[in-house]
C-alpha cells in the first residue's frame, strides 16, 4: 500500500471515509468488559487489543493470505502489542485517511501501519515513530520493453499506485502515469500490457520477482534513491504509545529481531545500513 512512505508515500487527500472490514492479524481477543489500560499506562481504543489500520493489500509489508493478515509491518506492531501484553487486530481502511490521523483522532484505531513515508506535512496531524525502513523506488519493465532506465519511460505508459511516492515522482519527472488502486492492481497493469512500466515501493518489487513467473517476464532498471523512510503513526500527542513503539523497534533492531523479519519478508538485510535499506541486489 510513497513521497514511507516507495514509499508508500502517500501524497494523500485529506478525506475522510468510513471503516473498511476487521480484519485480525494473530488471535482476536475478547475487547468486551476488560481495561483499555495496557502495560506502561498505556491507553488502548478497544481492551485487550492493540488495533492497527492498515490499507491492503501491500506485501511485503502487509497483505491477507488465507484468511490472516501478514507482513514485515504486522510482524513489527505485533512486537509492540506483544510488550504491552495483548493482541494485534488489523482493521482494513481507506488510504485517504492515512495523512490527516481520521480513524486514529475518532479512536477506532490506535496506531496506523501502512508502509507510510515521513513528511512534514503528515507530521502536522500525526505522531510518527523513529522511522523503521529506508525506501526506495524501482522502474520495473516488461522484459521485452526495451526500457533500459528511468529516462526510457519519457513517452511510454507508465503505471503508478495512486496517492503514492511513486506516482508523485513521476509527475514530477514531466511523466503523466496511469494510477492504479492497489499494487496488485498496479502489477496486473503491468502484466496485461495497459503499461510497459511501473514506478513503485522497491520492497514490493522484490516480493513480486520471488515469484518464477514474474521474475522471468519483468525486470528492474532503475533504482531511485528518494530518501524516504516508513515510521507508524499515533494520534498526535499519545505519548505513551508512541514511546512503546519507539522502544519496539529499537530493540528489535539490537537484538536481532529485526533483521530475521526483514529477511523473512522482504530479503537480505544490510547489516551496513543505518535503518533497513532495501538494494537492488535484495532481489
Amino acid at each position: 500500500m510513497n513521497t514511507v512512505l516507495g514509499r508508500r508515500a502517500r501524497v494523500l487527500a485529506a478525506t475522510t471515509a468510513t471503516a473498511g472490514l476487521l480484519l485480525v492479524a494473530g488471535c482476536s481477543s475478547d475487547d468486551g468488559g476488560g481495561s483499555k489500560t495496557a502495560a506502561g499506562g498505556v491507553r488502548l481504543a478497544k481492551a485487550g487489543q492493540l488495533t492497527t489500520c492498515t490499507h491492503l493489500p501491500y506485501p511485503p509489508f502487509q497483505s491477507e493470505v488465507d484468511g490472516k493478515v501478514q507482513g514485515f509491518d504486522v510482524s513489527l506492531v505485533d512486537l509492540v502489542a506483544k510488550n504491552l501484553g495483548v493482541k494485534q487486530e488489523i482493521r482494513d481502511t481507506p488510504f485517504e485517511n492515512f495523512k490527516t490521523g481520521a480513524f486514529l483522532n475518532s479512536g477506532d484505531c490506535d496506531l496506523a501501519a501502512a508502509g507510510m513515508t515521513i513528511t512534514a506535512e503528515r507530521k502536522k496531524n500525526v505522531d510518527f515513530s523513529v522511522p523503521y525502513f529506508d525506501a526506495t523506488q524501482a522502474v520495473l519493465v516488461d522484459s521485452k520493453s526495451g526500457i533500459t532506465s528511468f529516462a526510457g519511460l519519457k513517452g511510454e505508459k507508465v503505471g503508478a499506485q495512486a496517492q503514492t511516492t511513486g506516482e508523485d515522482y513521476a509527475r514530477k519527472k514531466g511523466l503523466d502515469p496511469v494510477s492504479f488502486e492497489s499494487s496488485d492492481a498496479v502489477l496486473n497493469g503491468l502484466r496485461t500490457g495497459q503499461v510497459k512500466a511501473v514506478v513503485i515501493d522497491y520492497p514490493v518489487v522484490q516480493g513480486w520477482l520471488k515469484n518464477k513467473a514474474n521474475a522471468a517476464a519483468f525486470k528492474v532498471v532503475d533504482n531511485l534513491d528518494t530518501g524516504e523512510q516508513y515510521g507508524f503513526t499515533v494520534r498526535k500527542g499519545n505519548t505513551k504509545l508512541l514511546a512503546a513503539v519507539d522502544k519496539a523497534i529499537t530493540d528489535a533492531k539490537a537484538d536481532g529481531t529485526y533483521k530475521k523479519l526483514y529477511e523473512q519478508w522482504i530479503g537480505p538485510y544490510d547489516d551496513g545500513a543505518s535503518t533497513a535499506s532495501a538494494s537492488p541486489s535484495a532481489s
